[in-house]
């Protein structure tokens, strides 16, 4: 029988790395989703959804390659999304084996729309589907999570008795899901409420809620599940996911910290307790923000709670008198919880390697001797153009070493010429695979179109440019800019970024290692003769049931 202890605290789910990569255009390949699971490991989540293992060859690779990085005895538990279906469990089991602490998380809909047009199944036969494909995940692993897709459409009656078969079959975890954004606060509390009260075993599991911001809601409606109940929140790192996006993990733990007086006695504490309600290590949640966005190159909107660029700016001149005579007459929480720090000029051009190792470890970042050697080069360049150099020009050179693609073409030179009365001109020239220097030269549209259409010519591969992305990282006109790109050949989508003072120079370098990625994939295609595991595991199956959404 599972008896989980139902704890005093708030169990953090992140599904950036899953639900949030569904974000139209967010597609990471393997490195980034490691580099993104490194960082929420660091953050402190409980919970890695680390991908859908049986949707495909990569998304397998990409779980199984977290689950022996990230997944240590120490790390959070890494999880894998599961369609309720055998092929799909087997292949989550398979992926998450190298992790310390795995978890299967298994849905299949219960609302009545889903199941006459979508499943085509009785709400019995769900019932069934639901008690054995639980019982399958439970044979393979100890740790399984189930969830009733679209449970905020359901008839409650009908999804307690799922709930109650699903728990009897082995699953620990429940997961209420608001799929489409649907439900007020008050309705999705009563939903907590009512299973609470009506599903006998209910003691046996821990209650989790998963939802979309679709009517904007996503947040308030978890934080009125934890007053009801629910002890895990499953989020995403600045709210991205399908459509209008998840519950943000960051505004949920910092509402929860700033309240955490008014949130304690829902949690069984004294109203006046210190206790942190999660696990998160606020100060990361910043750098954690920055780190997705840039890899997804979806940019984070300036008036976006807690992580906007406006979240701690203060226009208004009654709001900045106020500030100045005491922080908390405005701003309610401060903004190095979240890791934003005052210090401004860190270092300079005489600095040396220590002084800047040093101040790296202070900011968080962890570097290899290798990486630490190439950081420091870029920061000497940068440091002979900038006068000041911040916190935040550290972080995009870290940044941008840390998110380099396989070094096959190398950008040796770049120069443009443009203006109002001229033609942009480009001319470039690359180090190919093989050592060889070629240059080329394009005319386009502007100084950036003319430099991809040069290196086009040399590259020589087939692709599509859908999105094109540039942030500066500080104020200034010295300021770094930071470029990020997708590239797409046969529905896959490549990225690239790179940062630079000079916008031109960090948008070519930003497209070489996109088609750095694209060239390598073609390379890999090549070579590979024998179906891997991971392609067999996820071959085709007619036999599916349901969607990859929950």
């Amino acid at each position: 029988m599972n008896t989980p202890a139902q704890p005093d605290r708030i169990i953090i789910f992140d599904t950036t790395l899953r639900d949030g990569e569904q974000s139209p255009g967010a597609t990471l390949n393997v490195d980034e989703k490691l580099t993104i699971a490194r960082q929420l490991a660091k953050l402190g989540v409980d919970v890695i959804e680390a991908g859908f293992p049986y949707a495909s060859s990569g998304d397998f690779e990409a779980v199984q390659k977290i689950a022996q990085v990230v997944g240590v005895e120490s790390g959070p538990t890494i999880c894998g999304l599961a369609r309720a279906t055998r092929q799909d469990i087997k292949a989550a089991a398979e992926a998450l084996k190298p992790a310390a602490k795995h978890r299967i998380h298994t849905f299949i809909a219960t609302s009545d729309i889903h199941l006459e047009y979508k499943l085509k199944k009785t709400r019995q036969e769900v019932i069934e589907i639901a008690s054995e494909m639980v019982a399958y995940a439970k044979s393979l692993v100890d740790d399984v999570e189930f969830s009733p897709e679209d449970a905020g459409r359901s008839d409650p009656e009908f999804l307690y008795q799922v709930l109650e078969r699903a728990i009897a079959a082995g699953a620990t975890t429940i997961n209420i899901p608001d799929t489409v954004g649907y439900t007020t606060p008050s309705e999705f509390g009563a939903i907590i409420r009512g299973i609470k009260e009506n599903v006998p075993n209910i003691d046996q599991a821990i209650i989790s809620v998963h939802g979309h911001n679709d009517l904007g809601l996503a947040v308030a409606n978890f934080l009125e599940a934890v007053k009801n109940g629910a002890r895990q929140l499953e989020c995403t790192i600045n709210g991205i996911g399908e459509r209008a996006g998840n519950a943000a993990l960051e505004e949920l733990v910092m509402a929860l910290h700033v309240r955490r007086q008014y949130y304690n006695p829902f949690l069984g504490r004294a109203v006046d307790s210190e206790e942190p309600l999660t696990n998160i290590d606020t100060r990361q949640i910043y750098k954690t923000s920055r780190l997705v966005s840039s890899l997804t190159g979806m940019l984070v909107q300036p008036n976006k709670a807690i992580v906007g660029a406006n979240a701690f700016s203060h226009e208004s001149g009654i709001h900045q008198d106020g500030v100045l005579k005491n922080k908390r007459t405005y701003e309610i929480m401060d903004a190095q919880l979240i890791g934003l720090t005052d210090n401004q000029i860190v270092l300079g051009k005489l600095s040396g390697r220590n002084a800047f190792r040093t101040r790296l470890q202070e900011l968080g970042f962890e570097l290899s001797e290798t990486e630490l050697n190439k950081a420091f080069v870029k920061f000497k360049e940068l440091a002979d153009k900038k006068k000041e150099i911040t916190d935040w020009d550290l972080e995009a050179i870290v940044n941008d070493e840390i998110q380099q693609a396989p070094e096959l073409f190398r950008l040796e030179f770049v120069q443009v010429s443009c203006g109002n009365q001229a033609r942009p001109t480009a001319t470039i020239t690359l180090r190919t695979p093989t050592g060889e220097e070629l240059t080329d030269a394009a005319i386009g549209t502007g100084p950036v179109d003319a430099v991809y259409k040069a290196i086009n010519r040399v590259v020589n591969v087939p692709n599509q440019l859908i999105e094109f992305s540039v942030q500066s990282v500080t104020a200034g006109i010295d300021a770094i800019g930071e470029v990020t790109i997708r590239l797409k050949h046969k529905e896959r989508i490549y990225s690239g970024h790179a940062a630079n003072t000079d916008i031109i120079v960090a948008s070519a370098q930003a497209y070489v290692n996109a088609l750095n990625r694209l060239y390598g994939a073609l390379q890999r295609n090549e070579s590979s003769q024998k179906p891997t595991l991971a392609q067999e595991l996820t071959a085709p199956d007619a036999s599916t049931v349901g969607s990859a959404k929950i």
